[in-house]
């Protein structure tokens, strides 16, 4: 107990402390001018000063991210302990990951990274105990690691390999396909694919989707439309490729793979980013395209052909979704046939060996049973302990599959699993520079403003003194029935040994409790994911976590939405801000790439007028105010960015900095070469990792211990 007491003692000493003398300061923000450009919505004139910033090949725009991020820079780099946090991250990183291993033809394939590698590298040995050799290397794309993998395939017999790129981060991905035995190239490359994959067709070829080619210089920004389905034939050139499928509007996605057995051919489309229309088409006995679903109200997909019938994983009638087996030759709702029924919890589905691996979301941890294709239990699959697993899927033929399991303090670790005994056996494990038995991670349930009752996770350093004064890092995202399960960050080490708490709340629109918590976060409903936020960050002031003063809150894309109408709302909530990629003008974000598939859960500004009105209410862009003290804030985007356009951020942070009446600084960081986040070199994510913990400490008036060195 004395110990304990005296490293308090210490920690609070070291933490109390307050920045050099020296300190860095914002120079004068860049001067950026304004246009009378006025949207009539309705009725009402919405003013957008700064919409040339959405022109992202003009060179004032050019000249504005140039001064910007010297700003930025300059106020970073005289930080003096920045470099010192950078050193630290630099040396956790620098360990070997190696992933889960998958079998192709004559080879198991796997992902390694030496460490500080920009990219992981694909390699391959014949057996599971021969010496592995380099396959293919993504750090050879560019010397600075910008252009990455978007995506990897095999054809059936493993003697063909088709992977994609994507060029600074961008969504846009080229296919290129190769011979897996002497890795020669075998066909031109496949260009203007979009979120899609590679789903082949025996070794003949594969579908794909294809979007239509963007006009010069809205390559990054125009909207993305006329998706089609296409088959492309190995040694044939792409315009030769034939569309098998194309939906009726512009404004709808689509999709098309082959089940395992290459019988059918499942179509999809979409318009939002949940919902989809669901055909199939026998391609052996060639019939006709056969309609399953024909609305876009819930989602479907084929996980398995089971003889003449599929095994469809759907929330119709069943928001925690199931798994039901419909036959295509009478493919009726009212005749599907449940073989796992719905449960409390929400369900993900897979197969492998011949089996359905059920993976369960209990309050937001994983549990996994093994069923048979009739819905019988075989057996619950014992996990290493309470976080998330991933990886149950596989090949009919498949004797083992091999599965990753993590938490907070659980780096990703392999296991092999014999899907015969059920047993598990570790296969590998990485070495991290930390000591997990350090660190503690619980889960708090706190109400909301309506009343209604959220998870939150909470991790920290053992023997943290619970007195308000702890640095705390509270993150979330709340949208598009996405769960945020319980992880691994090697970059959060640093946060946490350095005296830190890392809070997670799973916020309404997310899908950790199904369909019905996912709606009660869109639309008329999206008020919801903020008071849940924002009752988080009350919840850890009042429990002595944290303090206002010591808090900082962050979340990218929909969570930089997230952390923009936080800031609005409540701008005393927190100390530090980071809204990073995101989704900042709610009245126009559906003008650009991808963003007319978000009204599913946002609604647009043409809908209605009430539907205009609330979106106004909170759009981050348009709740800034003058005279106000808003938190320290970095706003973070990337100049290749195509999912959410930087011109949400520039537009916001102009805006912020204009408003901003307290002395918190107001920076934005326009990463180059880089994207909405996939892909992103281990270099470029340090870098970013540093400056903003720098920030945030620095802007609490605190030097971590990892900084004493040089004080």
């Amino acid at each position: 107990m004395k110990k304990l007491l005296i490293y308090s003692i210490i920690t609070a000493m070291i933490l109390s402390c307050t920045p050099p003398e020296e300190k860095a300061k914002v120079s004068a923000y860049p001067e950026t001018a304004k246009v009378d450009t006025v949207d009539t919505y309705f009725g009402t004139d919405v003013s957008d000063p700064y919409r040339w910033l959405e022109d992202d090949n003009s060179e004032a725009t050019a000249g504005w991210v140039t001064s910007q991020n010297e700003v930025t820079h300059s106020y970073l780099d005289n930080i003096n302990f920045k470099e010192n946090i950078k050193k630290r991250l630099t040396e956790l990183y620098n360990y070997e990951r190696v992933y889960a291993p998958n079998k192709h033809g004559d080879y198991y394939y796997f992902y390694k990274n030496d460490g500080l590698q920009n990219q992981n590298v694909l390699y391959r040995k014949a057996t599971l105990d021969s010496e592995p050799e380099v396959f293919l290397d993504p750090n050879n794309f560019k010397e600075d690691g910008t252009i990455s993998l978007g995506g990897t395939s095999y054809s059936e017999d493993g003697s063909l390999f088709g992977y994609l790129i994507s060029e600074g981060g961008s969504d846009w991905r080229k296919a290129i396909i190769i011979n897996t035995d002497d890795k020669a190239q075998v066909d031109d490359t496949l260009r203007h694919i979009k979120f899609s994959g590679l789903s082949w067709k025996g070794n003949e070829g594969f579908y794909y989707t294809k979007y239509d080619e963007p006009k010069k210089g809205e390559e990054l920004s125009g909207i993305n439309s006329q998706a089609r389905v296409h088959y492309h034939k190995i040694g044939t050139p792409q315009s030769e490729d034939e569309v098998v499928f194309a939906p009726e509007t512009e404004k709808t996605g689509a999709g098309g793979y082959l089940t395992e057995d290459d019988r059918y051919l499942v179509l999809t489309t979409f318009q939002g980013t949940s919902g989809n229309q669901l055909f199939i088409k026998d391609v052996q006995n060639g019939d006709d395209l056969i309609t399953v679903i024909d609305h876009f109200d819930n989602d479907h997909n084929v996980i398995e052909s089971k003889g003449d019938k599929l095994l469809v994983y759907t929330n119709l009638n069943a928001p925690n979704y199931r798994v039901v087996e419909v036959d295509p030759t009478n493919p009726a709702p009212e005749n599907w046939k449940d073989i796992i029924p719905e449960s409390e919890n929400v369900l993900t589905a897979g197969t492998a060996g011949g089996y359905i691996f059920g993976s369960y979301l209990e309050d937001a941890k994983t549990a996994v049973k093994q069923f048979d294709y009739d819905g019988k239990l075989i057996r619950k699959v014992e996990l290493p302990g309470i976080g998330t697993a991933n990886g149950f899927g596989g090949n009919k033929e498949d004797k083992e599959i091999y599965y990753t399991f993590t938490s907070f303090t659980y780096p990703p670790t392999i296991f092999k699993y014999d899907i015969e005994s059920g047993e598990s056996e570790l296969y590998e494990q990485p070495e991290i520079d930390f000591n997990p038995d350090d660190f503690e991670t619980k889960q708090v349930f706190y109400e909301s403003k309506d009343g209604t009752r959220v998870p939150m996770f909470i991790t920290y350093k053992k023997g943290v003194e619970l007195n308000g004064q702890n640095p705390t890092y509270l993150y979330a995202y709340g949208g598009f029935n996405v769960s945020l399960r319980p992880s691994f960050s090697t970059s959060r080490i640093v946060w946490l040994e350095n005296g830190g708490i890392y809070a997670q709340p799973n916020l309404r629109g997310g899908g950790e409790y199904g369909e019905e918590w996912h709606k009660a976060g869109t639309k008329m409903q999206k008020q919801n994911v903020f008071d849940d936020f924002i009752a988080a960050g009350e919840y850890l002031i009042s429990n002595k976590y944290t303090s206002s003063d010591y808090l900082a809150i962050a979340g990218g894309s929909n969570g930089g939405l997230l952390i923009g109408a936080t800031m609005t709302q409540r701008p005393d909530l927190a100390k530090v801000a980071f809204p990073a990629v995101g989704v900042m003008d709610m009245l126009r974000y559906h003008k650009f790439t991808i963003g007319w598939a978000w009204a599913s859960d946002y609604g647009t500004s043409e809908d209605s007028k009430e539907m205009f009105d609330y979106l106004r209410g909170y759009s981050p862009l348009h709740n800034l105010k003058e005279g106000t003290n808003y938190p320290a804030t970095m706003v973070t985007t990337a100049d290749h960015d195509d999912r959410v356009v930087p011109a949400h951020s520039f537009k916001f942070a102009a805006t912020l900095q204009e408003k901003q009446a307290g002395d918190n600084p107001v920076l934005i960081r326009i990463e180059t070469d880089a994207g909405h986040g996939a892909g992103t070199p281990i270099s470029k994510a340090i870098e970013q990792q540093a400056d903003m913990y720098s920030f945030a400490w620095y802007n609490m008036g605190i030097i971590p211990p990892v900084a004493k060195e040089v004080q």
